[in-house]
């Protein structure tokens, strides 16, 4: 018996309760709520559907939670239902109920946990680093969180395109230009410009392909620069993340929303729905009828347009394409773009919950208890590179994913290049490996998973580790409505502490001149369901599963 397959017995059986009380059962929920009491003793799964009804059908909540323990006592699959607190109904299941969760597990294998409840399609936007320079920790934490987020989002039915915003329109790509140049002259770099040994890199990389570079004229020498070093830099930047395991299905370019004509469609349909007006020279755009905090400017005074303009263009780009649903994963200097991009939205006569604005806090790297503030390469801030080298890709999403996004993060990196329990990503991989070697022990030992004698799983530990299988879709589907990978994280971790205690207290193959049971095999069976589990789990992390450690 899965949650879902309680939660529906819980609302026929309240149905029942009700109508044989002469009670209205208009009062039931849409949904019942099914959860694992913390304290075992309490029972495998709890509910509080009698608190739900009471007040609504007059009765009181523990006289309630009485009659539907009675009434599910006698149900195939419940072993006891009693009464707990006001009006809670505490449960246990049938060790051979509980079998069908390993035996669906088995079943969907790699889809496991996988729903079509999300029939959207989404256009996910994240990271979108400038190309002036290699992708900073924040930046890194969106790749990994980011690339989480559409593989889970995926899992439960969406349609996701990721996409990449190419920022190479404006003044930063302008100062880039000039700190390359700088740099290939042995000038110092320019007030406002950038530094790093990557800039004298990628400077020397200019000059091997254009070596005519800086005797062409000075506009054209920057310009020289500015079209190779922007390529070269965004070359680097992709290969860094396909390194990393995030990959993206579209690279949009800032500039083209200016080049095409986007910006001036955009504009004319602002003006179609009477929201956008002239005030000083300027072309306004009336986004405080639409929850922002002020009007903004999306062409100034001189002619040249905000950088509103562009994300107007931007936005109704998406949506010509097809977009349900436009999510951004923003750096946490990016607050003021949650109203202005939903106001946007509502000018452009959309409903603003098309857009979503996820921010994400910062991320410090420590080591030795002191924090880690430079990178060689980068001179100013420390990068996916850096990350990388530090503690390996697994380590890196895996921490950066782990904790939610709207919280500072302190990376400690010798907790997590270590090959201990206290690592978390260390813990949930040697789970798997574990489960891997447990399967080819069991070949060589002649046994199979076998699911035609699950009820002899009957062990408290092998109860909850089947129990918390059974949460693995609660738990997607949460975290994907609440746009959360980092409560796969710590579902790993949970199931692999389940998984250890069982395996602590479960002897699952024969020793010695043992013949192989169908105990042995029903475990073997509940090992291999725990495997396929945590694989799929860190499969939606971008994180390995290895089958030796």
């Amino acid at each position: 018996m899965t949650p879902a397959d309680l939660a529906e017995l819980l609302k026929a059986t309240a149905a029942a309760v009700l109508t044989e009380h002469d009670l209205d059962t208009a009062a039931l929920p849409a949904t019942v709520t099914v959860e694992r009491p913390r304290n075992p003793e309490h029972g495998d799964y709890a509910t509080n559907i009698a608190l739900q009804l009471a007040k609504k059908v007059g009765v009181n909540p523990r006289e309630l939670a009485g009659w539907l323990a009675t009434a599910l006592s006698s149900s195939d699959g419940i072993a006891a239902a009693e009464v707990a607190g006001p009006g809670f109904v505490n449960l246990r299941i049938e060790a051979s109920a509980q079998g069908v969760i390993i035996t669906n597990v088995l079943s969907a294998g790699d889809a496991y946990g996988n729903s079509g409840e999300l029939a959207e399609k989404i256009n996910l936007e994240f990271v979108s680093a400038n190309p002036t320079g290699p992708i900073h920790i924040g930046g890194t934490r969106w790749a990994a969180v980011g690339d989480a987020l559409g593989r889970l989002l995926s899992t439960q039915g969406a349609d996701v395109t990721r996409e990449y915003y190419f920022n190479d329109h404006g003044a930063q790509i302008d100062r880039f230009a000039r700190s390359l140049v700088a740099a290939a002259k042995g000038e110092p770099t320019p007030e406002d410009g950038y530094a790093g040994t990557y800039i004298n890199d990628i400077a020397a990389a200019v000059l091997a392909e254009r070596p005519d570079a800086l005797s062409l004229p000075a506009d054209q020498q920057q310009e020289a620069f500015r079209e190779v070093g922007v390529d070269l830099m965004f070359t680097h930047i992709k290969e860094s993340l396909h390194e990393f395991g995030t990959d993206f299905d579209v690279y949009t370019h800032e500039d083209s929303m200016h080049t095409s004509g986007r910006v001036e469609q955009a504009i004319a349909k602002l003006r179609e729905t009477g929201n956008i007006y002239e005030k000083d020279g300027a072309t306004w755009l009336r986004t405080t009828e639409f929850g922002d905090d002020k009007d903004r400017v999306v062409i100034k005074s001189d002619g040249n347009p905000a950088y509103i303009a562009g994300d107007l263009a931007y936005y109704l780009d998406k949506r010509q394409r097809g977009f349900d649903l436009c999510i951004y994963m923003l750096g946490a200097d990016h607050h003021g773009y949650i109203a202005r991009l939903k106001a946007a939205a509502a000018a452009l006569g959309d409903d603003p919950d098309s857009v979503e604005v996820l921010i994400g806090q910062m991320v410090n790297l420590v080591r030795d208890g002191q924090p880690v503030r430079m990178s060689k390469r980068a001179g100013t801030v420390i990068t996916l590179d850096d990350l990388v080298e530090a503690i390996g890709v697994d380590a890196a999403r895996y921490s950066l994913i782990r904790s939610s996004v709207d919280t500072p993060i302190d990376i400690d990196l010798a907790l997590w290049s270590s090959a201990s329990n206290e690592n978390p990503v260390y813990y949930v991989q040697y789970a798997h490996a574990r489960l891997s070697a447990l399967s080819r022990n069991a070949a060589d030992l002649g046994v199979t998973a076998d699911t035609g004698h699950l009820d002899l799983l009957n062990h408290d530990k092998e109860g909850t580790l089947i129990r918390n299988l059974g949460e693995f879709p609660r738990v997607l589907k949460a975290a994907a409505a609440l746009r959360e990978p980092h409560r796969v994280c710590r579902y790993l971790e949970d199931l692999a502490g389940d998984y250890h205690r069982f395996y602590d207290a479960c002897r699952v193959l024969p020793q010695g001149d043992e013949e192989p049971g169908e105990l042995n095999s029903a475990r073997l069976a509940l090992c291999q369901a725990t495997r396929q589990v945590i694989a799929n789990g860190l499969a939606i992390l971008g994180v390995t599963a290895p089958e030796r450690m």
